[in-house]
């Protein structure tokens, strides 16, 4: 079927995306922040666009992290809405509760699908709970070896998966909204101690936050975010800010304000946040692991080092309008064309 503009001056083949997502609101992630965005372009682009996410089930809170809903019975239910949406195409973007009911639906019914690798479960598994992180492994390669493509945010993402066996792999990178983060955004009004060091993500073990809070530098430490480590956080560092989960405009204020963005993590797959600082200006601290190495590389828009407290001293020198330009080269336009050319 074809699906012409109202000004009709070009012509879209209207498809039918079902996206299959354990990760959706009222997460505040880079997931969920990737999903609203896709969806986003890609109706602009004149496709429909079904989001299948836990407020479609019966629901519980996840074991050790209550701010994350996990779908119960799902697969019983996804039959019938994918039945009656009819989709073209169908991502799995998670590999929970409904990821693997996505994807039992697709192998039962001989239906090619695209999955996405966006979170190192393995780790996350292996640090709350100890299971090793070879058998989470060798169930996320089957999982994923049925789809057509596996997207991965980053180049050495790839690899590290490619030299775990995982086949079929696609790079496939972000996007930012550099209308709502840039460095003309009101700054915020307060007494925070300069330079003032940011963090911005969830508050929880896998982001290795310690490695921030532990720094013995001057200044002020402020910590934007929410998750089960926030309370044991708080008691353990009274000297650290914590504001909470911010979103937005507001959210935006505290980019541009401050002297960098310190991300600490080791684990996260690509580092949305990271573009986000850029978009506003600041510039990025972190260790030279997958995800910021991919972004920062050899931009001179950061610094990645094994010494955190050292990368404090060099960030200061870093032109934050170079941060503004290399940010504008991400764009959801861009990010979400290349996410349909995978598809089809």
């Amino acid at each position: 079927m074809k699906f012409t503009d109202t000004n009709k001056e070009s012509k879209v083949t209207r498809k039918k995306i079902l996206f299959a997502t354990d990760a959706w609101y009222p997460q505040t992630n880079g997931e969920v922040t990737t999903l609203a965005e896709l969806a986003k372009q890609l109706r602009n682009l004149g496709h429909d666009i079904l989001m299948v996410t836990p407020q479609d089930f019966v629901r519980i809170p996840c074991p050790t992290y209550s701010e994350i809903s996990l779908a119960l019975n799902a697969w019983f239910k996804f039959k019938k809405i994918v039945k009656k949406f009819n989709p073209d195409y169908i991502y799995i973007a998670t590999e929970g509760p409904i990821g693997h009911a996505a994807r039992k639906y697709c192998k039962n019914n001989n239906v090619p699908f695209v999955s996405n690798y966006g979170t190192k479960l393995p780790e996350y598994i292996s640090m709350r709970f100890g299971v090793p992180k070879t058998w989470i492994y060798a169930y996320l390669k089957n999982f994923h070896k049925a789809a057509t493509h596996t997207l991965v945010g980053t180049q050495s993402l790839k690899q590290e998966l490619a030299d775990k066996g995982f086949t079929n792999l696609k790079l496939w990178t972000r996007g930012v909204d550099t209308d709502l983060f840039n460095p003309n955004v009101p700054k915020i009004s307060t007494q925070y101690k300069t330079p003032m060091w940011l963090y911005v993500g969830r508050i929880a073990k896998e982001k290795n936050i310690e490695a921030f809070l532990d720094l013995d530098i001057e200044g002020s430490k402020v910590i934007v975010g929410d998750g089960p480590q926030l309370k044991q956080l708080k008691k353990n560092y009274p000297d650290a800010i914590f504001v909470g989960k911010l979103k937005g405009e507001e959210l935006a204020k505290y980019y541009a304000s401050a002297t960098a963005l310190v991300f600490p993590s080791k684990t996260d797959t690509f580092g949305l946040v990271t573009l986000e600082s850029l978009a506003s200006g600041t510039p990025v601290i972190g260790y030279p692991v997958t995800g910021p190495k991919d972004i920062i590389q050899d931009q001179k828009v950061g610094v990645l080092d094994n010494d955190l407290k050292k990368a404090t001293d060099i960030v200061m020198d870093i032109d934050r309008d170079k941060c503004r330009e290399y940010a504008l080269e991400y764009t959801w336009d861009k990010s979400a064309k290349s996410f349909y050319q995978m598809l089809v």
